[in-house]
């Protein structure tokens, strides 16, 4: 019976600590935030930069495709 409240007593604990713990990030929280930012950022600008060099090579086929004729 005490194990079993010393265990529910921990879970408490852990839970309480849990949800304070948002408010104050560290610093490697923060650089960790930092880099998943910028990594989104180039990716999209990645899909931008693909999506405008698709469209580019539609247009140049068309063209050729106009010169052939």
């Amino acid at each position: 019976m005490r194990s079993f409240l010393a265990c529910i007593f921990f879970t408490a604990v852990c839970l309480g600590l849990a949800a304070c713990g948002d408010d104050n990030k560290g610093p490697m929280e923060k650089t960790g935030e930092k880099i998943d930012k910028a990594a989104e950022k180039t990716g999209e600008v990645i899909k931008e930069g693909a999506q405008k060099t698709s469209e580019a090579v539609g247009q140049v086929g068309e063209k050729v495709q106009e010169a052939v004729k």
